[in-house]
């Protein structure tokens, strides 16, 4: 069945084409090299994994309840319109919220692989070329993993968000080499990885923890790439062209904002645009994950050096300002750790398993 099939408004079977403007950066340079960028690199390739083999496809997932987690979780929840609906439009409710989230996470995925191979055109240093080389094959992955997921067991797909879409085209077509890294791995990422954890951490049920464990183990890496290469550049620029960024990062943050609140669930089951925004801003959850969601962008920001005034009123703004004492580096630590801790746990039952079946072979074979 084609993806089109299920989506649940049409898209165009064309694709989505961004015109590009920069240049394509050769470097006759290939000895030299920032040591942490290429231990970085070392460890993309050393981590490399096959999606059919890691994650157990053939574990059940219930399409209407695929994340297993409490109905306070929707905004619409305890509003009129949850009174008014029955157990089926609930269960329709639980997919489409779930098919939303993680179809977000495959149109972001794959702006990544695309600002990915990007990077490795227009950056003009080797060592970014080769780590941002393994980033692209990690984003393919990825969209490979959430793709098989909404296909095969959630049976829907949501179009691309209109808020992820102009980020991802203001990121892509900018002819300044730095601009996908703020946009990709400090916005885009960001945000997905705190998405991605908070997912991660709220689900009861095997595949999605899965999924959500590992891809987070690939991007904790990108965070870092990006954090590294941009570090260094941003204390080289004027004051006005850190400013340009500022105003970048301004507005994609707002952006990033609007776009996790699934306007687009609410309004298929019948709810005017005019009250989603009042249903959302009175839901005590919604506030809460959309702190949650800039826990990464925000200290990263500030590690890039992007950290004016400008910046900071904007965070008070969105009531995320606290989030700059995160530590960055204990949360992308937890992330790897996290994917380890869970292979260990399985491949542990499953060896375990392996010995009983083993034993009872001999058992039953002896006389």
């Amino acid at each position: 069945m084609s993806t089109h099939d299920l989506y649940t408004a049409p898209v165009d079977r064309s694709g989505w084409e961004v015109p590009l403007s920069g240049e394509t950066r050769f470097t006759w340079e290939y000895d030299d090299g920032r040591d942490r960028l290429l231990a970085l690199y070392q460890k993309g390739k050393d981590k490399q994994w096959d999606s059919v083999k890691r994650i157990d496809w053939d574990l059940e997932v219930d399409p209407h309840n695929a994340l297993g987690v409490p109905d306070q979780s929707l905004a619409i929840y305890g509003t009129r319109y949850w009174d008014a609906m029955n157990e089926a439009d609930r269960k329709e409710l639980r997919r489409h919220s779930v098919s939303w989230q993680f179809s977000q996470f495959m149109h972001g995925e794959q702006g990544a692989m695309i600002t990915g191979a990007r990077i490795v055109e227009t950056v003009p240093d080797l060592d970014a070329k080769f780590y941002s080389a393994t980033q692209t094959m990690d984003e393919a992955r990825h969209v490979e993993v959430f793709s098989t997921f909404l296909q095969d067991k959630i049976g829907m797909v949501y179009p691309i968000n209109d808020k992820l879409q102009d980020l991802l085209g203001e990121t892509l077509s900018d002819s300044r080499w730095d601009m996908p890294y703020l946009g990709m791995q400090v916005l885009i990422e960001g945000l997905a990885l705190a998405a991605f954890g908070l997912a991660r951490d709220i689900t009861t049920q095997p595949l999605p923890k899965q999924i959500l464990s590992y891809v987070m183990q690939d991007e904790a890496r990108h965070v870092a790439f990006g954090r590294l290469a941009l570090r260094d550049y941003y204390k080289q620029l004027s004051p006005a062209e850190l400013r340009e960024r500022e105003e970048f990062v301004i507005e994609g943050c707002y952006l990033m904002r609007d776009r996790i609140r699934g306007t687009e669930v609410w309004e298929n089951f019948g709810i005017p645009r005019a009250e989603i925004s009042e249903m959302l801003d009175g839901s005590r959850y919604q506030r809460a994950f959309q702190s949650l969601l800039f826990s990464r962008i925000v200290p990263c920001v500030k590690d890039i050096g992007l950290w004016s005034e400008r910046i900071q009123a904007t965070y008070d703004d969105m009531g995320v300002l606290d989030m700059s004492k995160s530590d960055l580096d204990a949360l992308m630590k937890q992330d790897e750790d996290i994917a380890d801790r869970l292979d260990a746990e399985r491949f542990a039952t499953e060896e375990a398993d392996r010995r009983q079946e083993v034993d009872q072979v001999i058992a039953d074979a002896t006389p």
